[in-house]
């Protein structure tokens, strides 16, 4: 969570993926509590840390 929020900071990451936690007071707290609930949410963050690290 840390390298993709360094990579794209809080609101390019807001825009890639839209929930709250990313545009709404985000912290890596919140996030990585709402990603554990949501699996969906959390399949779309693996796939966007994936294509990171193969593009970078």
């Amino acid at each position: 969570m840390n390298s993709l929020v360094e990579y794209y900071g809080w609101d390019k990451l807001g825009k890639r993926i839209d929930i709250r936690c990313f545009n709404s007071d985000p912290s890596v707290k919140s996030s990585l509590k709402f990603l554990r609930k949501t699996p969906w949410a959390r399949k779309k963050i693996e796939n966007l840390y994936l294509a990171t690290k193969k593009s970078g």
